[in-house]
């Protein structure tokens, strides 16, 4: 018996089943693949989560489900076939004309043709459509490769080729979840979610993201149908403010909404060390969320998303797993895990010349306390207010 598994019989009723195992989807595609050398996600993010779970014993075969690569036909239900026939063409060809970039925003320094340009977003893709599936009949998945938010109909947009949690969300509908809650903690509004389901009454959109950060969308003003609630958030804010929206704003509103299913969007770059903000969380903040939101549904989906630090992504997302395994995260790493970590570079930037040495030894950061200014409090009381009377 595996400790997971052993763990879980330690704790399970007698009287009742136990649960099924949470499941882990990832593929090895992501390893080495690249946008490019100068672009943000040069970096390894999803491989190095698997290599970090796997050197803990955290990951067993069990555990781990390998994503399908989805098709275009399987994308249309978002995406215009023009737009997919594109993608595809410019994977093929390496290359795009100047019409295509113009329409749809291929070829661009944030979007740029390179090799596995389709291949590598439709698994991510069918990673979310697969996940709806599994949770048909509830459990707990995590997708590391997903969250990429920004995606369009008929166009790429911000890194993000194709938009998986849009997947995500009508897979779980499909699949018998007639309520579902979408929770982004990324540090750059969710436009491209937002987008599909503004309209939609029985999508809970909830975002919290860095004010007058790029895509600049998602404003407290923005309700949609009624059921969106943009939580922006001034540049610096670290842990306390990321409780005291979590306490006062999130959980009542996702409470009161009584999802059937909840997909969490953990981007990790919110936390202090990531290049694309100026929020300083802690990763302990995200593993709170992700802990708080576990129990209140009975389908739960984790997606990663932004990160583009490779020590403070993977050191995230690694300890994700260990949240919704309840595992115990060691103040120091075994060897194997170090070894991971060590091994890990950050080509053609100048910000970190040597990782401090807790990025190498540690999952989890220090708590990142800090002030909580007069307008992240006049903002949680008029969300409060909205609360009143939404319910």
């Amino acid at each position: 018996m595996s400790v997971t598994s052993h763990a879980r019989a330690q704790h399970a009723s007698p009287f009742q089943p136990v649960p099924p195992l949470p499941k882990l989807i990832g593929h090895e595609i992501y390893r080495g693949s690249s946008y490019g050398a100068h672009h943000p996600l040069r970096v390894p993010r999803v491989s190095t989560v698997l290599d970090l779970t796997r050197a803990l014993g955290w990951l067993p075969r069990e555990q781990f489900v390998q994503s399908p690569r989805a098709k275009p036909s399987a994308l249309t239900a978002f995406h215009t076939p023009a737009y997919l026939a594109a993608l595809v063409a410019a994977e093929a060809s390496q290359s795009v004309t100047d019409p295509i970039k113009q329409r749809h925003a291929l070829g661009t320094p944030s979007n740029p043709v390179y090799t596995e340009m389709f291949r590598r977003p439709a698994t991510g893709a069918g990673a979310s459509l697969l996940a709806g599936e599994m949770l048909a009949r509830g459990g707990i998945i995590y997708s590391p490769a997903g969250g990429t938010h920004h995606g369009m109909p008929d166009r790429a947009n911000g890194f993000c080729y194709l938009n998986d949690p849009v997947f995500a969300i009508q897979s779980l509908r499909r699949n018998g979840a007639r309520k579902v809650a979408y929770i982004d903690i990324d540090a750059h509004h969710p436009d491209g979610v937002e987008h599909a389901f503004a309209d939609d009454p029985d999508t809970l959109l909830i975002s919290t993201h860095e004010e007058n950060r790029w895509p600049r969308t998602g404003a407290v003003t923005d309700v949609g149908a009624g059921q969106v609630w943009n939580i922006p958030l001034p540049a610096g804010v670290g842990d306390d403010v990321a409780a005291l929206v979590r306490d006062a704003v999130i959980l009542p509103v996702v409470d009161a909404f009584q999802p059937d299913a909840i997909v969490l969007q953990c981007g990790a770059d919110a936390v202090l060390e990531d290049p694309q903000s100026r929020m300083a969380w802690s990763n302990q903040a995200h593993w709170t969320f992700v802990a708080m939101l576990k129990t209140m549904a009975p389908r739960y989906l984790v997606l990663g998303g932004g990160g583009y630090n490779p020590w403070s992504v993977g050191r995230c997302w690694a300890g994700v797993w260990a949240v919704l395994n309840g595992f115990d995260v060691p103040e120091v790493l075994p060897e194997a895990a170090q070894d991971v970590l060590r091994g890990l570079t950050w080509e053609g930037q100048k910000r970190v010349k040597q990782p401090p040495e807790h990025w190498l030894t540690t999952l989890a950061d220090d708590p990142r306390h800090g002030a909580i200014p007069d307008e992240v409090r006049v903002r949680v009381l008029t969300l409060q207010e909205r609360l009143k009377r939404w319910i």
